[in-house]
């Protein structure tokens, strides 16, 4: 089985990276069979796979990783179509050169806030290093918490012009649907008609990296 890899990553916390991964691996999941990899020390994926009752779970399995992340990825592209890697919150260690060694995408989501994104500029000479070993890897920066009608929208694109990483056209709002999903361990492709504009927030994002 052939299956891509998507790592979710920014060494800035607080900017929504596994909001991101667990309703990104719901709506690959509506595709073929999908895995959390839960590579952050925090563990929040797993946590959130917790939450859901036992008789509707997360739609994507979850695995926090326990050996070197690079022989765990060999042993579970075998078994998946798409795996998500929920990175931890660091450009340092054999964990997070692992994933980018291994990705296809990297997914780095930031806030609306020009200083957030400059925050996160390191992110390209981490993202150069790896390239030098995976080359096709393709990265992106996810606008998440975006409220389109604030003034601060417009300086946030043209902030986005001025670094070397391509931004998706997609974005994430900021919406209370995304908080509950995680509370009730679910993602917003389960809460019917309150989740349905995140949903298709998240499916637009879908179609453009895939």
């Amino acid at each position: 089985m052939s299956s891509q890899v998507i790592a979710v990553v920014n060494q800035k916390g607080g900017t929504g990276k596994t909001t991101l991964a667990m309703n990104l691996a719901a709506g690959l999941a509506r595709r073929g069979r999908t895995l959390v990899v839960d590579a952050d020390p925090q563990g929040s994926a797993g946590q959130w796979a917790r939450m859901a009752p036992e008789e509707r779970p997360f739609p994507a399995s979850v695995f926090a990783i326990a050996g070197p992340l690079e022989r765990e990825l060999k042993a579970l592209r075998r078994d998946y179509e798409h795996l998500v890697i929920d990175c931890p919150p660091t450009l340092e260690g054999g964990t997070i050169r692992a994933a980018l060694g291994s990705a296809d995408i990297v997914l780095i989501p930031v806030l609306p806030s020009p200083i957030d994104l400059w925050g996160s500029v390191r992110m390209i000479r981490g993202l150069d290093d790896a390239r030098m070993h995976n080359p096709s890897l393709r990265p992106f920066i996810v606008v998440n918490q975006v409220e389109p009608r604030s003034a601060l929208t417009n300086a946030m694109q043209h902030a986005l012009g001025e670094i070397e990483i391509p931004a998706l056209t997609s974005y994430m709002r900021r919406r209370a649907i995304y908080r509950r999903s995680a509370l009730e361990g679910c993602s917003v492709f389960d809460l019917g008609r309150p989740g349905a504009s995140a949903a298709q927030e998240i499916e637009i994002m879908i179609k453009e990296i895939l």
